[in-house]
């Protein structure tokens, strides 16, 4: 037998919470609109939060938010991935990036080559800025593509455990 007050807890959506598990759809896009990512027209993501896959900013966002919403913000310049840093600009040497991937590996601008983090367990990315002379070193900007800029983020919440 159901009394008013169980029908009623019933009915209450989930809402998100730190460390709640989502399947969510959600599109990324910088400057100009143009987007980053965006699942709406393929497999929704399953992510658990407080879990370093989304910026803690835009994480901050999402809680509170029950079941079913679909939502768009807005985050100001570096406010979901930070100031960009110039330090995190850096020349490495063709000898390291032989010993850590292919020896006849070439480098353009634009290019994205993953490095593994000191203790091997993880891996973290940067964007290839320039080649010097024949490939003796390369210039990468290890900052994220959108920091120090305006992040739109548009989710759909589908579930939340």
């Amino acid at each position: 037998m159901h009394t008013a007050k169980s029908s009623a807890q019933a009915l209450v959506q989930p809402v998100v919470q730190q460390g709640s598990f989502l399947t969510l759809h959600y599109r990324m896009a910088g400057l100009g609109g143009a987007n980053i990512i965006n699942t709406f027209d393929s497999k929704p993501a399953t992510l658990s939060l407080g879990a370093g896959e989304l910026s803690p900013a835009i994480e901050q966002h999402l809680l509170g938010l029950p079941e079913g919403t679909r939502t768009t913000f807005e985050l100001a310049a570096g406010e979901a991935f930070g100031e960009r840093n110039p330090a995190l600009v850096q020349w490495v040497a063709r000898k390291l990036l032989i010993e850590l991937g292919d020896p006849e590996e070439q480098y353009k601008v634009g290019d994205v080559v993953q490095f593994p983090t000191p203790d091997g367990r993880g891996q973290y990315a940067g964007t290839v800025h320039q080649v010097k002379g024949s490939d003796d070193a390369v210039q990468f900007d290890f900052n994220h593509p959108l920091a120090g800029q305006p992040v739109v983020f548009e989710v759909q919440v589908i579930g939340v455990l």
